[in-house]
């Protein structure tokens, strides 16, 4: 049996069906997985802006906004008033990279309560924000009345993760987004749900 001789042309077209065969491969994937993917996370936000938003009230409707490009969910009554709202932020400034939370805000400005959407930090430091002894300190807090989102390392009232100064900064950054972006648009919010 004669041995084929290795060559540049032989290597580069080996490359070039193994490359083909595996992209070919990974897009039939994605294509039948895609919307499964997306499914989960709409569950995922859904379940987020109900653990947000329970403050007691029954909600009679949510309507999907956009506040400062963030992605919220306005809850009203069934007499159209303004409950609060489930506000979709982020920050890029996490030790790993992006976090994203889902903040519920009532109407006064206090935070209700943070749920995490989706974040990457290092395990048993950073990633214990999904924790409540850290998550939980927002709830009931209102930065209109002096609460400062900001860790007490750098003069706020936020109890840091121990060891992981730097995602708590992001996490707390990211919880003023969102209450910043809802405050800035509040009035508008509550003229549309008292118009219906």
């Amino acid at each position: 049996m004669a041995k084929k001789e290795s060559s540049l042309k032989n290597m580069l077209i080996a490359l070039f069906v193994i490359t083909a065969i595996s992209g070919g491969l990974l897009g039939l994937v994605y294509g039948m997985t895609k919307d499964a993917i997306a499914e989960v996370d709409l569950k995922k936000n859904q379940a987020a802006i109900e653990a947000v938003l329970q403050t007691g009230t029954p909600i009679d409707r949510l309507e999907e906004a956009t506040i400062d490009e963030l992605p919220c969910n306005l809850a009203y009554d069934a007499q159209g008033n303004l409950l609060g709202a489930a506000v979709k932020t982020y920050s890029n400034a996490g030790f790993n990279g992006r976090i994203e939370l889902m903040v519920g805000i009532l109407t006064d400005g206090t935070i209700n309560a943070v749920s995490v959407l989706s974040q990457s930090e290092t395990p048993g430091l950073g990633a214990n924000m999904v924790n409540p002894k850290f998550k939980d300190q927002f709830n009931g807090k209102n930065p209109n009345n002096g609460y400062k989102l900001t860790v007490k390392k750098d003069g706020g009232d936020v109890d840091a993760i121990t060891a992981a100064t730097i995602t708590s900064r992001a996490f707390s950054g990211a919880v003023q987004l969102a209450c910043d972006a809802f405050e800035a648009h509040k009035a508008e919010f509550m003229k549309g749900g008292n118009a219906q």
